[in-house]
This record gives C-alpha cells, structure tokens and sequence, in this order.
C-alpha cells in the first residue's frame, strides 16, 4: 500500500473513533475541505471543529469500499452513517477525493456525498 492510501486510511479511522488528533496528524497546516453546495473551510482550526458536528451524535460509522490513486490524488469510495441529534439516521454514499503532498499529508479534501433513505447492501 502506498503512503498517501495508508494516510488516507487512517484519517477514516480517525473518523471511526472521534480521534482528533488522529485526523489532524494527517492533515496540513494549511488544508482545504469543500463539500460543493455546503461549505468550504480552510486550516486545521476550522477542520476539527467540523470532525464532531453538533447535528450529529457520537462518531460515525465509516466503510471504505475503494482507495484508487493517482499522480498525488487518492480517491476513496464508501458509506457512512451516523446519528443526527433530530433522532433520525444519516445513511449516505461519499466520494472523498484527497490531493496529497510529496511527504503524504492531505492537503485539500473535495467531498461528495449523496444521502440515501433505502438500505444498500454493506450498511452497517
């Protein structure tokens, strides 16, 4: 497994676990996370702020179903959920696309992300 995979991997896991400082290891200073049509942020002081979002419960459950690479860029398919505050549950299918460093850092993080209310196979 390449670097910039295994970097993106564990950013996931962070995710997993609500680990902060797991997330922001992987991260640059200077990171960009946009999610079109819903918000653009920039630095590792508005990126964890955004790790544990007030609408949301606890940590999600992500599930990676694909890492692709190429030419710096790392491409991760899969599911996530999780609880919302309002008691209903977020079920969607994401698209995260990573530009990396030389050194392996994520510096620019481009999620899509597509809401689904029926069960797919693979929901946790």
């Amino acid at each position: 497994m390449s670097a910039n995979k295994a970097t993106v991997e564990r950013y996931i896991e962070g995710f997993n676990r609500s680990d902060h400082a797991m997330i922001l290891s992987c991260l640059t200073d200077d990171v960009v996370w946009d999610l079109p049509g819903a918000y653009h942020l920039e630095g590792k002081e508005a990126f964890d702020k955004e790790i544990e979002n007030p609408a949301f419960i606890g940590p999600p459950t992500v599930v990676l179903t694909r890492l692709t690479e190429e030419n710096g860029v790392v491409a991760a398919e899969g599911m996530v959920s999780c609880a919302r505050r309002d008691g209903e549950m977020l079920k969607a299918a994401f698209c995260d696309v990573f530009l990396m460093t030389k050194d392996a850092k994520i510096r620019h993080l481009i999620s899509y992300l597509n809401e689904v209310k029926e069960s797919l196979t693979g929901w946790k």
